[in-house]
C-alpha cells in the first residue's frame, strides 16, 4: 500500500466529518438545537444514523462542535470590524450594528446560539463564547480610554456589561414569538430600530459621543 492509499480514506473520512458538520450546523439554522436529531442528521447527510457515531459519541458532542463553530464565525467577524482602523467609538458602533444585522439575517441561528435552552455541555460553550466576546471588547475599551474616546472605570467590568446589553436587546426581537409576529405581518421591531437603540446604550455606557453619519 502507498503512501497517497492510506491517505485517501482519512481524507474521505474527514470529509465526511465536515459534511455531517455542515449539515447540522444547517439543521439547527433552521430550526435550533431542538431540531438536531441523530436519526434525522443521518438522513439529510444520506448515511446510516450507525455511521454518525463512528465521527460523534453522541448528540451532546456534535452540538458542542457546532455551537463552537457558528460561534466562533460570528467572533471572527466582530474581530474584523473592532480591530479595524479608526477611532474607537466608530469602530465600536460598527461592531454593534454588524453583530445586529447577522443575527437579523439568521434569526433562528442568531436565537439558537444566544438563547435557546441547550443541554450542559452546550451551555458550558455558550459562557466560553461571551467571555471570547468579551475579550474582544476589553481590547477596544482600553484603545479607546487611553486615546480618549472612552471614560469608564473598569474595562474588563464594562466589557462583560456589553456581551450581556447585545444578547437582551436581540432576544426579545428574535425570539419565536417575535419572528411568528413579523411572518404575520404584526408590528414589530426592525432591524434598524434595535440597532440604533443598542448602539446608542452601549456607546452612552463607554462614555463616548455617538458618531455621525
Amino acid at each position: 500500500m502507498t503512501e497517497r492509499t492510506a491517505i485517501l480514506p482519512l481524507e474521505r473520512n474527514q470529509e465526511l466529518r465536515e459534511r455531517i458538520l455542515a449539515c447540522a450546523l444547517a439543521r439547527v439554522s433552521a430550526g435550533g438545537f431542538a431540531a438536531l436529531t441523530m436519526q434525522a442528521l443521518a438522513e439529510d447527510v444520506g448515511i446510516a444514523t450507525g455511521s454518525l457515531y463512528r465521527h460523534f459519541r453522541g448528540k451532546d458532542e456534535l452540538a458542542v462542535e457546532v455551537f463552537a463553530a457558528a460561534s466562533q464565525r460570528e467572533v471572527d467577524a466582530l474581530a474584523a470590524v473592532l480591530g479595524g482602523s479608526g477611532r474607537p467609538s466608530v469602530r465600536l458602533a460598527a461592531g454593534l450594528r454588524q453583530f445586529a444585522a447577522r443575527a437579523w439575517h439568521s434569526r433562528r441561528l442568531a436565537f439558537a446560539l444566544i438563547a435557546e435552552p441547550v443541554d450542559p455541555q452546550v451551555d458550558e460553550q455558550r459562557l466560553l463564547y461571551r467571555e471570547a466576546y468579551a475579550e474582544l471588547f476589553i481590547s477596544l475599551l482600553e484603545e479607546g480610554v487611553a486615546c480618549g474616546d472612552f471614560r469608564l472605570a473598569d474595562a474588563g467590568l464594562t466589557a462583560a456589561c456589553l456581551v450581556g446589553a447585545i444578547a437582551e436587546s436581540l432576544v426579545g426581537p428574535l425570539s419565536p414569538p417575535a419572528r411568528a409576529a413579523r411572518e404575520a405581518g404584526r408590528l414589530s421591531q426592525d432591524l434598524g430600530e434595535v440597532s440604533q437603540n443598542l448602539v446608542t446604550f452601549c456607546l452612552r455606557a463607554v462614555g463616548a459621543e455617538e458618531p455621525q453619519p
